[in-house]
């Protein structure tokens, strides 16, 4: 199975590479976005509060994560679908399918936060905290997103669907990647975050698992 998920991890980065657009745009909607809020709220470098500073990033991530990930199973069409029902496993396709999305997730999130702190200063005390953090929130929001896609393609109005199932799902991870970027912000003991932590690594475990499960029945229909 894992000879399979690395070719189909493969064959997304060729897609991805091949269709530069689809990335390229959810780059330039990062970067503008992160532009558009600097000159709307007029704050110079580094004078920024931490909540603000805090909650306009992960603002910024959680929407260019859904743009990025949205395309997982939607932009599929049924022939191609067959083809990968007939020579790989389901459970192949929904891991190739979490992993290529958490590094593409993983990338815009450092991305973000490299011109975040260039535009708006980077007040972040505990930086392998923070990155660690980032890592485990790019992990749940890629596998809820995924799973997510895979129902809302299986629907005529997949692009409403997706948006509806995707933020219920989204609210514990966002909320504990929030608070623990909070605390990497202000530099507290690590031991504060630890149940924090431990609670999001549940979570994303729940999820992934869980859609380790769920999708082959899925596959199939």
């Amino acid at each position: 199975m894992w000879k399979e998920i690395i070719l189909l991890v493969k064959k997304e980065a060729v897609l991805e590479w091949r269709q530069k657009y689809a990335i390229n745009g959810i780059l330039l909607y990062v970067v503008s976005t992160i532009f558009i809020a600097y000159l709307s709220m007029g704050a110079g470098k580094g004078n920024l509060g931490v909540p603000v500073w805090n909650a306009l990033y992960w603002i910024i991530i959680l929407f260019s994560s859904v743009n990025a990930v949205a395309k997982s199973f939607i932009q599929e069409h049924q022939g191609r679908q067959l083809y990968y029902y007939m020579i790989a496993s389901p459970e192949a396709i929904i891991l190739s399918k979490t992993i290529y999305n958490t590094l593409l997730t993983l990338v815009l999130a450092l991305l973000g936060y490299l011109v975040f702190g260039l535009v708006f200063g980077n007040p972040v005390a505990d930086q392998p905290l923070f990155l660690l953090n980032l890592l485990l929130g790019a992990i749940g929001f890629s596998a809820s997103l995924t799973m997510v896609s895979a129902i809302a393609s299986k629907a005529s109005n997949n692009g409403t669907l997706m948006a509806i199932l995707s933020f219920p799902v989204l609210i514990p991870i966002l909320l504990m990647a929030i608070q623990v970027s909070k605390n990497a912000i202000d530099g507290l003991d690590r031991e504060i975050n630890l149940d924090k932590i431990l609670t999001l690594l549940a979570i994303n475990a729940i999820v992934a698992v869980s859609s380790y499960i769920l999708f082959p029945y899925l596959w199939r229909s």
